[in-house]
């Protein structure tokens, strides 16, 4: 059992670093976000479908469900949109330390989606990271669309996972995310209908841009989300959580080592993405502590 456990921990370190990844091949990729993403949910949900048969799983689901994944399968289309836009306006150090501000935004949206109070440390800590993000503004002022379009990606993400948590309850995950997918597929494919995107160029791009596509949709998305699926069934949410929060740090390293230049942030721009990572652990700590406390 302990054996599986570190197993299992060190399986959900590679995922998280998996997703810090995808944040540096967004950047590698040279296509439009719109584009990035169509592809990205294509394919990854192709994987899917290959694995949900493969696991004998059923796709029947009820109308009602389907109607509440099509939604969410919207959002989380938008969600990757924004998230790519602000890697290419900005760069990947500046989109994944606003996506640090995920775990107060869910804090913030929790009790509305679960019916509880808003927690004052939860708030306390809100306002940290906050500071952390209004020094990282006023010293990189020059990638301020870009927080906007991390600020908007992130709530939505936010949204979606608050969504899933609940259709997770009564749907295998890998089902749910495959018809999210389709979802979010069919309304960008009705947008490029509409635009007039659908065209032979659209589907010409450098065997660079295809093989990374392959690896974001292959190993980014459909493995790192069905691996944490079962990561999830060995350890504790509160594990799953606080290494989570690592996703920004091993992202940024990453950009730093891969993309060079482009990502060398000043001096103010470190302390203020510490300061949100180090408050975002914080506040899972003590989450725990609290929580510990009422057992």
């Amino acid at each position: 059992m302990r054996n599986d456990n570190l197993k299992s921990y060190l399986n959900l370190h590679l995922i998280v670093f998996i997703w810090g990844f995808t944040a540096v091949l967004g950047a590698l990729i040279t296509i439009d976000a719109d584009n990035l993403v169509w592809y990205r949910m294509f394919f990854a949900g192709i994987f899917l479908a290959c694995f949900i048969v493969y696991k004998k799983q059923s796709f029947k689901i009820s109308p009602q469900s389907l109607f509440k994944l099509i939604f969410v399968g919207l959002l989380i289309a938008l969600h990757w949109i924004f998230f790519f836009k602000a890697i290419h306006v900005s760069n990947v150090s500046i989109t994944l330390s606003i996506f640090s501000l995920g775990a107060f935004f869910a804090s913030l949206l929790e009790p509305l989606f679960y019916g509880r109070k808003i927690l004052w440390y939860e708030v306390f800590f809100g306002l940290i990271i906050i500071a952390g993000l209004a020094l990282i503004m006023q010293v990189e002022i020059k990638y301020l669309t870009g927080m906007y379009y991390a600020l908007a990606s992130i709530i939505l993400g936010v949204l979606f996972t608050l969504m899933n948590g609940k259709l997770i309850a009564n749907h295998e995950p890998s089902v749910i995310t495959f018809y999210e997918f389709g979802a979010g597929v069919f309304f960008i494919s009705i947008y490029f209908l509409i635009q007039g995107k659908f065209n032979a160029d659209f589907f010409v791009m450098s065997a660079n841009n295809w093989i990374l596509l392959f690896v974001l949709a292959s190993v980014c998305t459909a493995y790192a989300f069905t691996a944490s699926v079962k990561v999830m069934q060995k350890l504790t949410p509160y594990t799953v959580m606080l290494t989570t929060n690592l996703e920004p740090v091993y992202g940024i390293i990453l950009a730093y080592l891969i993309l060079g230049g482009k990502e060398k942030m000043s001096v103010e721009f470190y302390i203020g993405a510490l300061i949100i990572v180090i408050t975002v652990i914080l506040n899972g700590v003590f989450k725990h502590y609290q929580n510990k406390k009422k057992v």
